[in-house]
């Protein structure tokens, strides 16, 4: 495929703030509408001297993340999270980004992450020994809570708790002001020391005295633990037989436990929210949870078993994927679909537009499970359906998110119908570093007869 450099790639723009503004003022929107309106490739502007390509044909974005993904590195924004994550697999680059992954890749294995489902199963059905008979709930912060006592759990073998009370407060508050960061004009250096900044500075700080302190406690301590602290500070450098350093540890911890509490909490507040709008594909939920289990305790080898169940979490994924859209920058100049990208130009993918694309999926905006039968993906081009990236860079906790995602699932639909309140029946997808639903899910909660 090419294209001719006179045809017109995108529409015109402000010419101080270029598409900024109406990019922020509905990025999925926006997307989805140049997408349509000017096909594989469509270019605009953020400000007046940044060019930005949106890709929204399989075959080029393979070209951005595996085939010619060494003439792209990772897009400006994702500095602002560099102070809270540091040098971790998602804001890496290049030869350091090889050699954490090549550490680090062996241990997230499926076979390696079985072993934390009884955790994932025990840390859920405990958070819901509270839960009443027609509560109202806000259900997207008691997922936050489940996924974060999950990940403190496997990560670092503290109970629910211990993870509310050590990691959850200073994490909120890191992940409200990067956001609050990452959408103004603005940008002020951290070392300005205005309100913000030191409040920032503050709970990195916070965040960093919890994680030095439990990786110095556990290297004082002999012995393996099997916990992904006690693996990770096990894993060696097959070139050099190398271990990690406490910061690379701390670093690589910092991406593990955002990445997995927060996007994973969304998938499964979405999927909430969809199935109470779907009776009947939770009636059908319900058959197949009393068929594979009965009345037996949940376990991570029923995971197989529950094709229905990841069906579900698959469709919810397409609709509403987490992770929406992915940045890339121009590293050296690369030929994409016949338009040259010069450096510094950014590329963005949105798994949010191609996951509804006419072309691949029926009835696209429908919450659809069946849809996931008998491989579908497979009948897809490669990168239509990506929830977890792709490439050298995709999510490394894929397989982990989803029997996690499964597992909190079954175990709340075994127990409850979850029902929307009056007030709450229409969400609208609020795209910040993740893809949360605005304002929360407001729900009520009735027991499975």
């Amino acid at each position: 495929m090419s294209m001719k450099k006179t045809e017109k790639l995108g529409p015109k723009g402000n010419l101080i703030s270029g598409h900024l503004k109406d990019f922020q003022r509905d990025p999925l929107q926006f997307m989805q509408k140049l997408a349509e309106d000017y096909g594989e490739i469509a270019r605009f502007k953020f400000g007046p001297f940044q060019d930005v390509y949106l890709i929204s044909n399989p075959e080029l974005i393979k070209q951005v993340l595996v085939t010619k993904q060494k003439n792209f590195v990772k897009s400006r924004d994702l500095t602002i999270l560099k102070p809270i994550i540091g040098e971790g697999l998602l804001t890496s680059e290049k030869g350091h980004h090889l050699k954490q992954r090549r550490l680090i890749q062996p241990h997230f294995k499926r076979e390696h992450i079985r072993s934390y489902g009884e955790d994932m199963i025990k840390t859920t059905e405990e958070y819901m020994k509270s839960w009443k008979e027609k509560e109202e709930r806000v259900l997207s912060k008691d997922m936050m809570n489940i996924t974060l006592g999950i990940i403190s759990k496997t990560m670092f073998n503290m109970n629910l708790e211990e993870g509310y009370d050590v990691i959850g407060p200073p994490i909120e508050t890191v992940m409200k002001l990067a956001v609050k960061r990452m959408r103004s004009l603005a940008q002020l250096p951290l070392w300005i020391p205005t309100k913000t900044n030191r409040n920032y500075k503050r709970a990195i700080d916070e965040l960093d005295h919890v994680l030095f302190s439990i990786i110095e406690n556990r290297r004082s301590h002999k012995g393996k633990s099997e916990d992904l602290l006690g693996v990770l500070m096990d894993a060696k450098d097959d070139s050099n037989g190398e271990v990690m350093s406490n910061q690379q540890l701390r670093d690589e911890l910092m991406t593990i436990f955002l990445a997995g509490h927060e996007t994973t909490a969304n998938a499964l507040s979405w999927t909430f929210y969809l199935l109470a709008q779907h009776p009947e594909v939770e009636k059908k939920l319900h058959r197949e949870i009393d068929s594979v289990i009965g009345s037996n305790p949940l376990s991570p080898n029923h995971y197989k078993e529950l094709t229905y169940a990841q069906n579900i979490i698959s469709e919810a994924l397409r609709l509403y994927p987490p992770a929406y859209v992915i940045g890339r920058q121009v590293d050296k100049t690369v030929n994409i679909g016949g338009i040259q990208l010069n450096k510094g130009d950014m590329t963005l993918i949105s798994q949010y537009v191609m996951h509804r694309r006419r072309e691949y999926f029926d009835q696209p905006d429908n919450f659809i499970p069946e849809r996931f039968e008998n491989q579908f993906t497979d009948t897809l081009p490669p990168y239509t359906y990506f929830p977890f990236g792709g490439g050298p860079r995709v999510c490394i906790g894929n397989h982990f998110a989803l029997m996690e995602a499964v597992l909190v699932l079954v175990c709340i639909a075994r127990h409850f119908k979850i029902k929307l309140t009056p007030s709450n029946q229409t969400i609208k997808a609020q795209p910040l570093i993740t893809l949360r639903p605005k304002g929360g899910i407001n729900v009520i909660l009735e027991k499975r007869s």
